[in-house]
């Protein structure tokens, strides 16, 4: 029973919303191999980046191969279906000593019209696959590259940071630590969950739910807040607004397309801008911050890290 239960003709679940889960599965076990490599392993980094590579090429490709087979699967059961359909209306005009013979059912104009629908939806599931097998190593090239060459013009580079959940509390502990401001990431999502919560007002309107786009309850709002102190949820634009807040600094995010943003501008008079990169792309399955430091201490950075 079990080879039947997983066949992907047959699976109940949803074939799109599996591919989903299972890639955000997979992002998770990526985190862990990540921060699984000793701080300087050089080659336990390269063989750790190589493995992470074959898996992602290996989960696309099995996702291609079974949107492909469920499609196939659903196509031949409903052909199958018609050809049965015809093979016993013939028996039953050879038949003429028989009585009760049965008038097959036919396939109605709704019927064929839903068929027809529901192929298609197939064939775009399958395409969307597809594209994001072709363009999951090339997206992410190409930001790269255009993040890397916006840097370049300003004489900076990327420090790198590790994806674990914290990417942005610690690109923002690196860059606070080079202007001689020194925390700990515990501390920094403890005091980001406390700004949040004195200032109520300023982001938990702009916080809605996922699933039905409803704005969050007080309780939902305080969960939130926790969750930024005591777990590794990941951080974006209302966590970049509270620190920018708390350490009256602005604090520019440099992306692939689309100009710098910069958040807190009226505390340049104060502090020079934290720098940081986004990343949409930067492991398939999650977007992802960086610290921004000057090229000329890349190599010296990079060279530490190798120790």
């Amino acid at each position: 029973m079990g080879d039947f239960e997983d066949s992907p003709i047959i699976n109940n679940e949803n074939v799109a919303q599996r591919h989903k889960r299972e890639r955000k599965e997979l992002q998770g076990k990526i985190q862990s191999m990540k921060h699984a490599v000793p701080k300087g392993d050089k080659k336990k980094k390269k063989d750790t980046t190589i493995e992470i590579e074959k898996l992602e090429a290996q989960l696309n490709k099995r996702h291609e191969e079974e949107l492909n087979a469920h499609t196939a699967g659903e196509e031949f059961i409903m052909e199958n279906g018609l050809e049965s359909e015809m093979d016993n209306l013939n028996v039953e005009e050879k038949s003429e000593d028989k009585v009760d013979e049965k008038v097959p059912v036919k396939t109605t104009r709704a019927q064929k019209r839903r068929n027809k629908k529901a192929n298609k939806e197939k064939e775009r599931e399958r395409r969307i696959v597809e594209d994001e097998t072709n363009n999951v190593f090339s997206s992410r090239k190409m930001e790269e590259q255009k993040i890397n060459s916006i840097l370049a013009q300003r004489g900076l580079c990327i420090r790198e940071i590790a994806s674990d959940g914290h990417c942005l509390y610690n690109a923002l502990i690196d860059q606070l630590a080079r202007q001689g401001t020194q925390t700990k990431l515990q501390s920094l999502r403890e005091q980001t969950a406390e700004y949040m919560r004195s200032h109520m007002e300023d982001f938990m309107y702009f916080l809605c739910k996922i699933d039905s786009g409803e704005p969050y309850t007080k309780e939902e709002y305080e969960e939130y807040c926790r969750e930024i102190a005591n777990t590794a949820a990941w951080g974006g634009q209302h966590e970049i607004n509270a620190i920018s807040h708390i350490y009256q600094s602005p604090i520019e995010v440099i992306q692939a397309d689309s100009p710098p943003l910069t958040v807190g501008e009226h505390f340049r008079e104060k502090h020079m801008p934290l720098i940081l990169s986004y990343h949409r792309h930067a492991f398939g399955l999650g977007e992802h911050y960086n610290s921004v430091i000057p090229k000329s201490e890349c190599t010296k950075v990079k060279n530490e890290e190798e120790l």
